[in-house]
């Protein structure tokens, strides 16, 4: 029998600076992050959080993002910089991982290569504070989102390996920006199957084209399924000094949109499909979710 796929669509952020700005979204008379958040889930059933990336965040925040959203509605948090191998920031750091820095680690403005003792606890902290989001069943993927420099290589593949060791009871969604794990053949068939034996769902992108950018395409490697839009400005893509904003400012026409709809709903033994949008510049990512949204809700699988 085939699976009816369940659709969650919603934005990489509902705090971002411009959209916020641009007054475009969100009434002028919503002044706190409460008020937007229950504005937000009041249009969209999912979100990914994007703060958790920058800092550990406490139980305390999660236990308010319950209280501010509807039944169903679902958070997809990003995970922890040290946790996929970015450096963080140590003046961000909370004090029980300070605690456990060298001197030398803790004068530096980033730590970059964390111990052990560090990284285990970095995990530890990061699920136990999902906790509220876990019991409240509002807690959808963990993104973890790997750097550029993460290439294919053995010991990369040994740390994919270890998220499952590391959190067996989570949902994980796995993002690469180094095409070396995807390139079209041998080498992108290997890293599907991998993922697939370990449980881990892969995140697809859809960003411009390039050599040097991991391809855009479209694959399911557990029941749930990840898809993240970017953008396809190529001009602004490698671009230095500019902001996310700047970097993903792109708006979808409803004709690109319809294409990658159809492919979604195309996608066989997938039983739910989150859609977020990147493309964070004003009201870019809103106004695109709202139209796949519309679009999927009306676009039913063809015969087969």
């Amino acid at each position: 029998m085939a699976i009816d796929t369940v659709f969650m669509v919603g934005t990489a952020s509902w705090t971002d600076p411009t959209l916020v700005k641009s007054d475009l979204f969100y009434p002028k008379s919503l002044k706190t992050a409460e008020e937007r958040l229950r504005f937000y889930a009041a249009h969209f059933n999912t979100v990914e959080v994007d703060a958790s990336y920058y800092t550990l965040l406490g139980e305390k925040t999660s236990k308010a993002w319950v209280a501010r959203t509807p039944p169903g509605f679902v958070f997809n948090i990003k995970a922890f910089a040290l946790l996929t191998q970015h450096p963080a920031e140590v003046s961000r750091l909370p004090a029980a991982l300070k605690d456990l820095l060298s001197e030398k680690e803790k004068a530096q403005q980033r730590l970059s290569r964390p111990s052990a003792r560090v990284l285990n606890l970095a995990f530890d902290m990061f699920w136990s504070s999902l906790e509220p989001l876990r019991k409240a069943q509002k807690l959808g993927m963990l993104l973890f989102q790997f750097p550029p420099y993460f290439v294919c290589r053995s010991a990369n593949f040994d740390y994919l390996a270890a998220l499952r060791e590391r959190l067996p009871q989570a949902e994980l969604a796995i993002e690469f920006r180094h095409p070396s794990w995807v390139i079209e053949g041998a080498a992108r068939h290997e890293t599907m199957e991998f993922l697939r034996r370990h449980g881990l769902c892969y995140v697809s992108v859809d960003c411009p084209q390039g050599p040097s950018i991991v391809p855009a395409f479209l694959e399911a490697t557990t029941e749930q399924m990840y898809v993240r839009f970017h953008g396809r400005n190529r001009e602004t893509w490698f671009k230095k000094h500019i902001t996310a904003a700047e970097r993903f400012k792109y708006l979808y026409s409803e004709r690109e949109l319809q294409e990658q709809a159809e492919r979604l709903r195309a996608m066989p033994n997938v039983s739910r499909a989150y859609v977020i949008f990147n493309n964070c510049y004003s009201n870019f990512a809103v106004m695109n979710a709202t139209m796949m949204s519309q679009i999927l809700a009306r676009t039913r699988p063809k015969p087969a």
